[in-house]
């Protein structure tokens, strides 16, 4: 929407003297966002008017009254003028939630800059018409029924001193923001794992509920769908309702629904939650706030965090965010008083205690003879929970059977063509259809969905000696397995979580003890509760440590953190063997004392000292393309501009460009992707900068072949 001013700020640049026109959707689903009307601004509305506002238009060759919502105000309409209609009036009540979900996707297309259209279709992502089907089950009923019917229900627990004295306090601050005449600021919660945090959130809900106001809880993955909505719901009874991507057409639209029409006080979710169409909200719940998937990799590319800031913001809520080890960002505003911040210090079940944490130098077991996978110590661990009917989760953060397949004669690795990456190896075997032998594993793109079979010789030099190497979630069931051949034994990955609804069947059968041992990556190390779970065995610690990524040191120590955070949650108590080749790295070091401020203090001085966020803003532009020549040409003239600019200080002082460089993954699907990165002290500078390389791109590639996709790190 180029030309269309799209948000308040935008909408008060216009000449006040000409005549004003408005963009209008009729209807607000997600499949009419691209289609907009023009309706001519009487003069007596054009000052209570602006993008996001509820009005009434007359509508078809009737001319009959429809309710519109504006889009974005111009003062160069497509149409002719005499053309076009008049918008009627504006609502009474303009303050809808729906006027209240477009100022927020003009926030979005203004922050991250994408189109508003874009903007509009995260914030209205259901569709209104799906057929009704009387076979349809709730989606909540259905994880009831999976769920432990005897399970304790925090109805039945009380607060201690530190989780009262915070629900005090915050119900305080909002109770008091009218008084004071301001909104109430943003709370974090830093409490140790274990520590009660989702009681808080319960009687945070349990308050709105009495002020007749509506909740929203975040969660960052699917898989905690299953046992935060059955906390909840054994709580709040038939006042939750579940929004996520693995649900049918059908059960979103319902789920939808039952929130316009005042059915439901809770919705519970991952990122796209954030934008249910509650008339009252009254509170934003973001758990595990510290979790990388709160940001979209589509367009938007927006962080929930932000947004919900915004949302908060606009609807006068409150929002509170907790982690046991929150992000670097969120910390360092929570230190400066720009958020409110909370500490649990001691674990809430009375008697638990933090469990003890072994570090295995695996360097060391190689040199003693040990060849397995196990760690002495982890293999001594799991044979004494076997021998006592307690639980192990063995955390391994790669799905698969095995990294990848090369020739050891060459040393060729089996690649996507498509992707560039290599292909993993899956314990899914090809049967011949003539011969009915089983003849080679499964290899597979991890991100297309690529699928081909291993092959008998190295397809470049012909040799036989070709085989899977590393270690993979399926081949570390099989290790196992052959090690505890008496071992009830699950896995939960991406691969075994495919079909609808299996996420919550594995949770359950572990969680009701059909299991000794499960098998996973991070998805199962992510806010869950299993009383019986004394041990935890993180297999590859350091997996994650040297990714590409000037943050990878924070996303180790989480995962670490979060993972022990399992271990003896209630009154047994847990052990976590931690195998790692760097024991010496302040993130393992810090991990395994679950000690957050050392590990804050020493992340932020090495990104402070080398310019990264949260110390400075950095933006992330993705430049991705089918064309790779067109994409190398527009980058190479990009990459000369910028260095020109910088050359002769036409960029603001403190600017600085990286790029534009091949992403960490050249080509996804046959698209090829670079990357430019922006870096500057100032937040509005580096949107001033984005604009100019978006024009500068787009005036060189005339027929929009590259998608550009922004997103701030």
């Amino acid at each position: 929407m180029e030309g269309k001013h799209t948000s308040r700020q935008e909408f008060g640049k216009l000449n006040t003297g000409c005549s004003l026109f408005a963009g209008v959707i009729v209807d607000i689903s997600a499949d009419a966002v691209d289609r907009c009307f023009e309706y001519k601004i009487p003069d007596e509305l054009r000052e209570s008017l602006h993008p996001g506002s509820a009005v009434n238009i007359p509508f078809g060759k009737g001319n009959t009254e429809r309710t519109g919502y504006i889009v974005y105000i111009t003062d160069s309409p497509e149409f002719p003028p005499e053309k076009l209609k008049d918008i009627l009036s504006l609502k009474e009540d303009a303050l809808t939630v729906e006027s209240k979900l477009f100022e927020l996707a003009g926030f979005m297309a203004e922050e991250y800059g994408s189109t508003y259209s874009q903007a509009l279709k995260a914030v209205l992502p259901v569709k209104r018409k799906v057929r009704k089907n009387s076979r349809r089950e709730d989606p909540v009923i259905k994880l009831e029924e999976l769920s432990l019917k005897d399970s304790p229900s925090l109805r039945d627990i009380r607060p201690n001193e530190e989780q009262q004295s915070i629900i005090a306090d915050l119900i305080r601050r909002y109770e008091g923001r009218k008084e004071e005449e301001r909104r109430v600021k943003p709370s974090l919660i830093h409490g140790v794992t274990g520590s009660g945090k989702t009681l808080i959130y319960i009687k945070l809900i349990e308050y709105m509920q009495s002020q007749g106001k509506k909740s929203i809880v975040l969660i960052p993955e699917i898989s905690l769908a299953y046992q935060t909505v059955t906390v909840l719901s054994s709580y709040f009874k038939d006042k939750v309702s579940v929004l996520h991507s693995r649900l049918s057409e059908g059960e979103k639209y319902e789920q939808y629904m039952k929130a316009v029409g005042g059915e439901t006080d809770i919705m519970v979710g991952p990122r796209s939650a954030l934008f249910t169409p509650f008339q009252d909200l009254g509170l934003i719940i973001i758990d595990e706030e510290h979790e990388s998937s709160y940001k979209s990799d589509m367009s938007p590319g927006y962080d929930a965090r932000e947004v919900a800031v915004k949302r908060a913001e606009l609807e006068d809520a409150m929002l509170v965010m907790g982690s046991a080890t929150p992000s670097l960002s969120s910390y360092k505003r929570a230190l400066e008083g720009e958020y409110v911040l909370y500490r649990l210090k001691e674990r809430a079940v009375e008697g638990s205690v933090l469990p003890r944490i072994h570090v295995a130098d695996m360097r060391a077991e190689m040199e003693k003879g040990n060849r397995t996978v196990f760690s002495d110590k982890l293999h001594e661990l799991i044979s004494d929970r076997l021998k006592k009917g307690e639980q192990t989760i063995l955390f391994l953060n790669r799905r698969g059977y095995a990294g990848f397949v090369s020739c050891r004669s060459c040393g060729k690795v089996m690649k996507c063509p498509h992707c560039d990456v290599s292909l993993t190896a899956h314990n899914s075997w090809y049967f011949d259809k003539n011969t009915g032998k089983k003849e080679g594993a499964l290899l597979s793109c991890h991100y297309c969905g690529y699928k081909t079979y291993m092959p008998k010789k190295c397809p470049d030099c012909g040799s036989k000696y070709i085989a899977a190497f590393g270690v993979g979630t399926q081949k570390l069931q099989a290790m196992t397995a052959e090690s505890f051949p008496e071992a009830r034994i699950l896995r939960m990955d991406a691969d075994s979580t495919s079909k609808k609804g299996a996420h919550e069947r594995i949770l359950s059968d572990f969680a009701k003890g059909k299991a000794d041992i499960l098998i996973g990556t991070q998805m199962i190390v992510k806010g869950h509760d299993f009383p019986n779970v004394t041990l935890v065995g993180i297999i590859a610690a350091d997996m994650s440590l040297y990714a590409p990524e000037y943050n990878c040191a924070e996303r180790t120590f989480e995962l670490l953190v979060q993972a022990e955070g399992r271990a003896g949650r209630a009154v047994k108590e847990g052990d976590v063997v931690v195998q790692t080749y760097d024991p010496g790295h302040y993130a393992i070091i810090n991990a395994s004392k679950q000690d957050y401020e050392s590990f804050y203090r020493q992340e932020a001085q090495f990104r402070k000292m080398l310019g990264y966020p949260p110390f400075v803003n950095m933006l992330k532009i993705t430049m991705s393309s089918e064309d790779e020549e067109l994409l190398d040409s527009v980058s190479t003239r990009l990459e000369s501009a910028v260095g020109v600019s910088l050359r002769d200080s036409k960029l603001p002082e403190g600017t600085e460009v990286i790029g534009p460089l091949n992403a960490g993954i050249y080509k996804v699907n046959d698209i090829y992707r670079k990357i430019l990165y922006i870096k500057h002290p100032n937040h509005d500078i580096i949107i001033r900068i984005r604009e100019s390389v978006k024009a500068f791109i787009r005036g060189i590639d005339k027929n929009d072949r590259i998608k550009l996709q922004y997103n701030w790190e």
